[in-house]
């Protein structure tokens, strides 16, 4: 994609299928989130650019999404980076309406969709921060989960300060290498955890495990038993990661516990639906299900 530029923000286009409102309400559902802000509106986060920190301020106007630069006017290549970066960030490539139509006729969806049109999948277009993220929030609530990743952003992310508030990056895979599991256990990540993260980041920063091995044109199939047979990588981060950064709309984590919770609270079940349960009422939903569990987990912050 080729921003329009201008020397002080680029603009990235957005599809006629787009609410900025419900992505903010997504991206603002922890208190403890700290790899951006949201103030009046604007979105603030801070990219690494190989090296080059850009301090990117979003908001939306017809149309697009403008991408202010807020310590300076970056490199042309960080320019560019940065409107990849939300681009891909807010899933803008994705045409919705196929799944609207689907939706249309879903009676566990319709509802949903009716209220949060425009909602799109809000993931990560880094590879490591998703693996981490995913392998993070296994067999943990969402706010212990959240508090692991501030203190681990805090130790080892890059920062800068901007108005008097700190702006952080999420760590880089050659950082988190050269670390011993013994770094990151006092933060209360298990030693499982840690060597998962540790490990995965050390292939990362050898160049073996790039983003592009899994987005080259293979299956869903095929990526998700790639995916899987990295260690601390199973079934439900493995679509986690299918669906927050590698763009695939069929992926489903159909073992994630607030899918299970909002499909409880949707259907007015007495209690959790069981996966053979779940697979029945996702029959129509196929090359969707990405979606449709993302519209889901939104459901439960109405």
């Amino acid at each position: 994609m080729i921003p329009n530029t201008n020397s002080s923000y680029v603009r990235v286009p957005v599809p006629v299928e787009f609410s900025f409102e419900e992505c903010l309400v997504f991206l603002n559902r922890s208190l403890q989130e700290n790899l951006h802000r949201i103030q009046n509106d604007q979105i603030i986060k801070l990219l690494d650019q190989e090296g080059e920190l850009i301090l990117i301020g979003v908001t939306h106007a017809e149309q697009h999404l403008r991408v202010e630069f807020l310590n300076g006017k970056p490199s042309e290549e960080g320019q560019r980076a940065a409107a990849d970066y939300v681009w891909e960030w807010f899933d803008l490539k994705t045409d919705l309406a196929p799944f609207y139509e689907m939706a249309a006729g879903d009676s566990i969806l319709q509802p949903i969709v009716k209220r949060h049109f425009g909602l799109r999948v809000l993931g990560f277009p880094d590879l490591f921060e998703a693996m981490a993220w995913a392998i993070t929030g296994q067999q943990i609530n969402l706010t212990f989960a959240y508090t692991l990743k501030k203190r681990f952003v805090e130790a080892y992310g890059k920062s800068i300060v901007y108005e008097d508030e700190i702006y952080w990056t999420f760590p880089s895979c050659e950082k988190i290498a050269a670390l011993a599991v013994s770094d990151l256990t006092p933060m209360q990540y298990s030693v499982r955890k840690a060597e998962y993260i540790i490990g995965i980041a050390a292939e990362m920063a050898k160049g073996n495990l790039v983003k592009e091995n899994f987005t080259d044109g293979k299956d869903a199939q095929t990526v998700e038993k790639e995916l899987v047979a990295i260690r601390g990588i199973g079934p439900w981060s493995a679509n986690y990661v299918m669906m927050k950064c590698l763009g695939f709309t069929s992926a489903f984590p159909i073992a994630d516990v607030g899918l299970h919770n909002a499909l409880k609270y949707q259907l007015e079940l007495e209690k959790k639906p069981s996966i053979a349960e779940i697979e029945r009422y996702a029959e129509n939903w196929k090359g969707w299900e990405a979606y449709a569990t993302f519209y889901l987990w939104r459901s439960l912050y109405e």
